[in-house]
Order: structure tokens, then C-alpha cells, then sequence
């Protein structure tokens, strides 16, 4: 049985965050500054309100176009770079996966 504060959890809004990027390395230079296996902190000129739910959708080609997406919501904000930290809430086992992936692929060296 749901109570009304499950109910209410279920009718808040969500912000979508969609992109797509031609690469990994762009999708982290460009975006995404810092992903780890439980939140990323997503660059913005204007950032969410801490406690905004976000839909997170990500699209990057690695071998083939891959797409991580899911659930989380704003812990953080901050002026410098601007942005916001997310922290997933709902995430699939296929995008937990490709997190893993990204994670654990070797980078490209002399590109700071």
C-alpha cells in the first residue's frame, strides 16, 4: 500500500538532462567533468535547485552509441566550474555496466 508521501515522491516533476556527444572524451570535457559509480557533476551555466529530481540521459560513442540513463537528483551546486552534482538515484544494471566501462577505459594522455 502507498502512502500519500510515496504518491506525492511520484507526481514531482523531473528535469531532463539529454545529450549527445561524438566521443567519451568529449562527453567528458565538454559535460561532464567528474563521473563516478554513484553520481557525476554535470556543467552548467545555470544549475538546478538542490533536491531537484533529474531524468539523465547521456548518449556517447565508445565501441557503438551507448546510453546511459536514469534517475538522480542535485546534491550540489557550485560557481566554479558551474555546475551541479547529481547523485543517481535509479540507474540500470546496462548503465551501471557502461559507467564501469567508462571508468576503467584508458585515456588519451596529453589532453589536459
Amino acid at each position: 500500500m502507498a502512502t500519500g508521501e510515496d504518491s506525492e515522491k511520484r507526481r514531482e516533476e523531473r528535469v531532463t538532462i539529454n545529450k549527445e556527444f561524438e566521443s567519451f572524451d568529449a562527453f567528458i570535457h565538454e559535460y561532464v567533468t567528474n563521473i563516478s559509480r554513484t553520481g557525476v557533476f554535470v556543467k552548467s551555466k545555470t544549475p538546478l535547485d538542490i533536491g531537484t529530481r533529474v531524468n539523465l540521459k547521456f548518449t556517447v560513442i565508445m565501441d557503438d552509441i551507448e546510453t546511459i540513463e536514469g534517475v538522480g537528483e542535485v546534491v550540489r551546486v557550485q560557481d566554479d566550474p558551474p555546475g551541479m552534482g547529481v547523485v543517481f538515484t535509479e540507474l540500470s544494471q546496462y548503465s551501471q555496466h557502461l559507467i564501469e566501462r567508462l571508468l576503467t577505459a584508458p585515456r588519451p594522455s596529453g589532453e589536459d
